[in-house]
């Protein structure tokens, strides 16, 4: 399939991919991208809540791509204590 400007999806995945990599979140997220028609859906955990932003900047500023769904999750941690 192709997205905005006749990109096809799959080199719109890899660029996806390759940014998400440089956005250099950290070993504790875990990203999943997939991309249709030139929608990109990003499934997954994040560490904090405010990775969120620079994931979808990430994904949202490649050409081709229309529209990015944010289905990522932030990661709960579990705290102990003496309560």
């Amino acid at each position: 399939m192709l997205g905005k400007q006749g990109t096809p999806d799959k080199v719109l995945l890899k660029k996806v991919n390759q940014r998400l990599v440089r956005a250099g979140l950290g070993s504790g997220c875990s990203i999943a991208a997939t991309v249709r028609n030139g929608q990109v859906t990003l499934s997954g955990t994040l560490q904090r809540d405010n990775q969120r932003r620079a994931v979808l900047r990430a994904a949202s500023g490649i050409d081709g791509v229309k529209q990015v769904v944010d289905q990522l999750k932030v990661q709960v941690r579990k705290t102990y204590g003496n309560g």
